[in-house]
């Protein structure tokens, strides 16, 4: 019986997937959101929006909250709030759901606040950093490495000893091959195919994928 009081910071439809998950894995007990732009009171599949994150020193204690999850799709975004909570909260944990569907390889690591969607694949000995997201049917191969607040879309695969550099985005149904590094703060483009490696602070897309433009931290992308 799940028994530990969590709340998902956000409330939007990347918000009502985590909570998918949550419910299935019933490793926590759910009591609510916290979201800055709704009113409490305001609910997502029946959870109640229970305050705000400059409210969380409070709600903390009269929720008994063990932890959270931060279901914010945009990685700078998620690291601002991360930074927030921790500075705010700082004895709150980062729960880590992985849906039911995923397979997890042997060796494989998967760091705190980190979300595994459904039907995603990660291969013996990944190692996916803090704050990630591995979205729905992305698969991850051997030896490969996700740094903090990295994320792959629906439809990723990647080969073999591939590195995604932090705050890196791949987009929808790209596909990396193998020994290649994609920077940091990067983004690639939906249906890339990306054959050598990108630097930091890039926009890559097309078949093969090549640099278009540059871009800097905290850019929008999604």
């Amino acid at each position: 019986m799940a028994s530990k009081n969590i709340v998902v910071v956000g409330a939007s439809g990347h918000a009502k997937v985590v909570i998918d998950i949550i419910e299935k894995e019933a490793r926590y007990h759910l009591v609510g959101l916290i979201d800055t732009y709704r009113p409490a009171g305001d609910t997502s599949f029946d959870y109640p929006v229970v305050g705000t994150e400059a409210e969380l020193p409070t709600l903390s204690k009269s929720l008994n909250l063990h932890g959270c999850f931060i279901a914010i799709g945009d990685n700078w975004r998620r690291n601002l709030v991360a930074q927030k909570i921790m500075e705010l909260a700082p004895a709150l944990s980062f729960i880590t759901p992985i849906h039911t569907s995923a397979e997890i390889a042997r060796g494989a690591t998967i760091g705190r606040g980190t979300v595994i969607m459904p039907g995603a694949i990660v291969n013996s000995d990944s190692k996916i950093g803090d704050f990630c997201i591995l979205n729905t049917k992305a698969s991850l191969d051997h030896d490969c490495v996700m740094e903090d607040f990295s994320s792959l879309a629906p439809n990723v695969t990647t080969g073999g000893n591939v590195r995604i550099g932090a705050f890196s985005a791949v987009s929808l149904g790209a596909n990396i091959i193998h020994k290649r590094t994609i920077g940091r703060h990067t983004v690639i483009g939906a249906g890339a195919l990306v054959l050598q490696d990108i630097p930091d602070f890039s926009v890559a897309y097309g078949i093969p994928a090549s640099v278009v433009r540059k871009r800097q931290a905290g850019d929008e992308y999604l």
